[in-house]
């Protein structure tokens, strides 16, 4: 439900905007974002026992030389008492933006570190074949393989150990 409340305030921010400008408010709710780590911040926003007007006042001076169209926008959503959408706002028009640019980022999965130069190769690859901007980053975890997962993209291109042995073994069966 939160993800279609924040795709409509991230549609109406968008609205008439280049990439520029739409960066630099997405920049500013990055700063934004970045304060719901914290648990006091978050029993803030959330409690009902403070103000809108002070939670407004408060989000706003996390952002350096806001500009009014970030300043209404965060009132608006003050006035709504949406404010925890602001880190699902941030997600999906880092998406949004990134389908301006077309560039998009990625993650590599495996169990063993890879290179920076086959990381490159990998990425240089993918960015042909889907004629993007692609930025890979690598992520050690305990898959028995390789996965490359782009999920702006919707792509996820996996090799796994285990699923070529078991169709290696179909394929013998069938062949018998």
């Amino acid at each position: 439900m939160n993800d279609l409340i924040a795709k409509r305030y991230v549609k109406a921010l968008l609205d008439g905007r280049d990439v520029k400008s739409a960066t630099a408010i997405c920049n500013d709710l990055k700063a934004i974002s970045s304060a719901f780590a914290e648990e006091k911040f978050i029993s803030i926003v959330a409690s009902s026992e403070v103000k809108n007007s002070d939670k407004v006042n408060l989000v706003i001076s996390f952002i350096e030389n806001a500009g009014n169209d970030l300043k209404n926008f965060v009132r608006l959503l003050g006035a709504n008492k949406r404010l925890d959408l602001i880190p699902d706002i941030v997600k999906d028009l880092e998406t949004k933006i990134a389908k301006m640019n077309n560039s998009y980022t990625g993650v590599v999965y495996t169990n063993k570190k890879l290179t920076a130069k086959y990381v490159k190769d990998i990425e240089k690859q993918f960015s042909q074949k889907f004629d993007v901007k692609l930025s890979l980053s690598q992520d050690v975890c305990d898959y028995d393989g390789i996965k490359v997962d782009i999920d702006s993209l919707g792509v996820e291109i996996s090799f796994s150990k285990e699923r070529l042995k078991s169709q290696m073994i179909d394929h013998i069966l069938k062949a018998v």
